[in-house]
């Protein structure tokens, strides 16, 4: 999972921060009147991978590239050190104390970490927030990365979901990901997950270079028949600075076609939508409201979290700030005592138009539109873009065909 974009001129900060410098005494922020009652979520990033994929650009390391300080056995007690600073933080700011409604471990592949220390984090963030009643905590997780027993440690330590990151059912589409799991892997993990009471999503990708709509509808297939409660799918995007992007500006690989990606997505759509999955976000389906990833429902409306972890990225009461990327330095930050901040920004009422729009265009619920884009919403309609009403009642909601050029619609909207 990724987070949110930032927006603004950062202001680049000296590499940590003393706790009591990172949020000013709290004021209100530009635009929103409901800060203060917004759910506020924690982001727990572990940036350990197993293997580097040829095309994933996230912030994760192997073990090898990692030295002392940043150890994967050393990591939970790093990021508990985070969690107990950050509760100083908002305290010391006169912010409202508020229960943590949703957790979402990321990486990487936290399941990496054994479940002992996933459970200890989540019980730091219990510890300095306290967990709602109805908390949605969940981890993401390799198919190979996980056994019977970790999911039902994981269950009994307070988690609610499990997001399996399956990609394709087509071995040579996981190939070409590289993408380290057995495809008749995934079922057997899924029924792991169900024994032990988690809610289960599974992660695809489509438009990987050499697959075909075929091998896509496959996947796809495959998924409905696992029933899970949740599916994302994502396009696949080759990110500068990756391996894959070196392959294919060497010829090795193709660069994955819009068309093809459209069609596949279209594809998509029509496969679930047809078994009872609703979309509920541009690349994410539920079987019902109660099954959507309400963490990443909180991004898309703009409500506060706390990110911990290298190169996590934060949003409370208006302030945005981002983490030390690297584990050695975060890590150094924290044993000195300071906050492993890289920097911040203060969004302007404009900026958090701009993302109000960028992110909540995508959102099947649509968003009600301000003056400045209101002209364009009888053109949008006319080119099938949004549905028929967002004229009258101001309100954009994508078509499919607008799902498809989503960024176009945000661009005529701001």
């Amino acid at each position: 999972m990724t987070q949110p974009i930032t927006l603004g001129s950062p202001a680049t900060a000296a590499p940590g921060v003393p706790a009591n410098a990172l949020l000013p005494q709290h004021s209100p922020v530009p635009g929103r009147q409901d800060a203060d009652a917004a759910d506020l979520g924690v982001y727990l990033h572990v940036p350990f991978c197993a293997v580097r994929c040829g095309y994933c650009d996230f912030n994760t390391y192997t073990a090898a590239e990692l030295g002392g300080g940043a150890s994967r056995s050393e990591y939970a007690a790093t990021a508990i050190g985070e969690i107990e600073l950050a509760e100083q933080v908002l305290t010391r700011a006169g912010l409202p104390r508020r229960e943590v409604s949703t957790v979402f471990v990321g990486g990487g592949t936290p399941t990496l970490l054994p479940p002992s220390d996933l459970a200890a984090m989540l019980d730091a963030v219990d510890g300095a927030w306290g967990l709602a009643a109805d908390a949605e905590v969940t981890t993401e997780a390799n198919p190979d990365s996980v056994e019977a027993a970790d999911l039902a440690a994981l269950a009994a330590a307070g988690f609610t979901r499990v997001s399996f990151g399956m990609q394709s059912a087509v071995p040579q589409v996981l190939a070409t990901l590289e993408r380290t799991h057995d495809p008749a892997r995934v079922p057997q993990v899924v029924a792991w997950a169900r024994e032990a009471g988690l809610a289960v999503s599974l992660d695809l990708i489509y438009g990987a270079p050499g697959e075909t709509l075929a091998q896509w509808q496959h996947s796809l297939e495959t998924v409905l028949a696992l029933a899970p409660d949740h599916i994302s799918a994502y396009a696949l995007v080759v990110e500068q600075g990756t391996k894959m992007a070196a392959q294919v500006r060497r010829g090795e690989l193709p660069m994955p076609d819009p068309d093809d990606e459209a069609d596949k997505y279209e594809l998509a759509a029509t496969l679930l939508a047809g078994a009872g999955y609703d979309w509920y976000e541009i690349s994410n389906f539920a079987r019902t409201p109660a099954d959507r990833c309400r963490h990443n429902i909180a991004y898309w409306r703009s409500h506060d979290w706390w990110g911990i972890g290298p190169g996590a990225h934060s949003h409370i009461a208006g302030t945005r700030w981002w983490n030390l990327k690297h584990p050695r330095p975060y890590a150094a930050a924290l044993a000195a005592g300071n906050l492993p901040v890289d920097g911040s920004e203060r969004l302007s009422t404009e900026d958090r138009e701009v993302e109000r729009t960028l992110l909540g265009v995508r959102l099947a619920e649509g968003l009600p539109v301000g003056a400045s884009g209101a002209a364009e919403l009888p053109g949008l309609v006319a080119e099938g873009l949004l549905e028929p009403g967002a004229a009258r009642n101001g309100r954009a909601v994508l078509t499919l065909r607008g799902r498809l050029l989503a960024d176009t619609v945000v661009r005529r909207l701001t």
